[in-house]
């Protein structure tokens, strides 16, 4: 995985003279309407975690997709939401309007056959942006009648001047090809800004606090939804084998020993799933420690979120 160099002394002669488009394409929408999915599957490779809670995309993630004469830099943005009003809350919605108003297009992803409030404010954050917008209908692997799409597809597109709307399954892959079509058309003429061989711009240590992240949400999601992050206290290359220590923080004790389980079975089981997906992303053995440690309210104090990696760019 390359990630994290510096694309201007990092850029070769034949990228930049081969790339004719290219330019910043944000995934954005309201939680859960498979965001980060898509833009896997746009990459064909995993990058971004998910899961089926709410707000599990905390980062916008810069994801790069480089074709034979085009380069989309893909930015995975946090579910734009009106539930809550803590510092988090706010941070992510933060994040996510920064990231739809800095780009050159926008995939506004919507579930197919829902719209809800969230959607609209999603929305909104698009127009106000004034971007160029593709709608993309996500999970119609789940419709079975195709047929109850049309209608839903022409009410969509009376909501905003979308530059195209397409149905798609970033689960299956159904109708992707179509979509990044259309996304490479709608980019600007401009050489490549990244290596062709780039794939991010996030450091691996990022990644190693993701992925761990992912399995707390997934394991621990119903009872610990929001209230739990990750800190890489040490991320060093140990002839060939990353030795990684992770500081999973909680709010209360009571999370803390939710956390952690019986005879602290429950976080061995989560950390042994994080560490060989790290092995995977990697592609280089792994040595993982974890610790469990309370941060009253850190949610809900811009300090503390600040102080954990939560900062505004």
């Amino acid at each position: 995985m390359t990630v994290a160099t510096n694309p201007e002394d990092g850029r070769s002669v034949a990228d930049s003279t081969r790339v004719r488009r290219c330019g910043f394409v944000a995934i954005a929408g309201r939680p859960n309407v498979g965001k980060s999915t898509l833009l896997n599957r746009l990459l064909g490779q995993k990058l971004a975690i998910t899961s089926d809670k709410a707000q599990t995309t905390r980062h916008a993630v810069l994801g790069i997709r480089t074709g034979d004469r085009s380069q989309a830099i893909y930015v995975d943005t946090p579910g734009i939401h009106q539930r809550g009003r803590g510092a988090l809350n706010r941070y992510l919605n933060r994040t996510a309007r920064a990231a739809v108003a800095d780009v050159d297009l926008v995939l506004f992803t919507v579930e197919a056959l829902r719209f809800v409030a969230e959607d609209a404010k999603a929305l909104r954050a698009v127009a106000d942006a004034k971007v160029p917008a593709i709608a993309v209908v996500n999970k119609i692997d789940r419709v079975r009648d195709k047929r109850r799409l049309l209608p839903y597809i022409e009410d969509l597109s009376g909501r905003h001047a979308f530059r195209a709307l397409v149905p798609v399954s970033a689960t299956t892959g159904d109708q992707i090809d179509n979509l990044e079509r259309l996304v490479m058309e709608s980019l600007p003429t401009r050489a490549a800004i990244f290596p062709s061989d780039q794939i991010t711009d996030r450091p691996e240590r990022f990644f190693a606090a993701e992925l761990l992240r992912e399995q707390l949400t997934r394991r621990y999601g119903d009872e610990l939804p929001y209230r739990t992050t990750v800190e890489i206290e040490r991320f060093s290359d140990d002839g060939g084998r990353y030795r990684i220590d992770a500081l999973v923080w909680v709010e209360r004790p009571g999370q803390k020993r939710i956390i952690i389980g019986d005879r602290g079975e429950s976080l061995k089981a989560a950390a042994t799933r994080a560490r060989l997906q790290m092995q995977e992303m990697f592609e280089c053995p792994v040595h993982l420690d974890v610790w469990v440690k309370v941060k009253k309210s850190w949610s809900s104090d811009e300090a503390a979120l600040a102080s954990l990696g939560y900062k505004d760019v």
